[in-house]
């Protein structure tokens, strides 16, 4: 059998529960195909990088698949007619990964440092626009900025605007 990492994305107005059912719905159907589930993950609601049909945010799920493909096939034609689901994608895989996904260690880093706005900036210390620290720049001549354009003589409005000399 195949190894499939399923995620699909659910409508924002769904509870957390329903969203459960959904994923006990699709086991279903995996299952009864013949295959199986094994890891689940719900990563909660996010935002939308663009709006899909309406919605802003919408709750991800992945689920790690060994299933034939006539399983897959058949709980993807479900997904695609259920109002529920947003969108959906599904890559098949030589092994499934073991731990937590990528996107779950990210949120563990950033629960174990406290959030967005706390973020250690080690020993550069707090950041704003104007102190970038450009490095050495070698040896090089001191800028030169001429005379202010002088040698080029008085100026001249030029001809079709207003003030032109005509």
């Amino acid at each position: 059998m195949a190894l499939y990492e399923h995620v699909f994305l659910a409508r924002q107005d769904l509870s957390q529960q329903q969203v459960d059912a959904l994923v006990e719905q699709y086991k279903g159907v995996i299952t009864a195909n013949g295959g199986s589930v094994g890891r689940v993950e719900n990563w909660g609601l996010k935002s939308l990088t663009y709006r899909v049909n309406k919605n802003r945010k919408a709750y991800y799920t992945l689920m790690d698949i060994t299933c034939p493909p006539a399983a897959l096939n058949e709980m993807e034609r479900q997904m695609g007619l259920s109002e529920d689901v947003l969108r959906f994608l599904t890559i098949k895989v030589d092994a499934h990964e073991e731990g937590p996904s990528a996107m779950m260690q990210k949120r563990e880093e950033r629960s174990e440092r406290g959030g967005f706005g706390d973020r250690d900036r080690g020993d550069r210390g707090p950041r704003s626009f104007g102190d970038r620290d450009r490095g050495d720049r070698g040896d090089r001549p001191p800028r030169s900025f001429g005379d202010g354009g002088a040698d080029r003589g008085p100026r001249r409005p030029r001809e079709g605007f207003e003030g032109a000399a005509e």
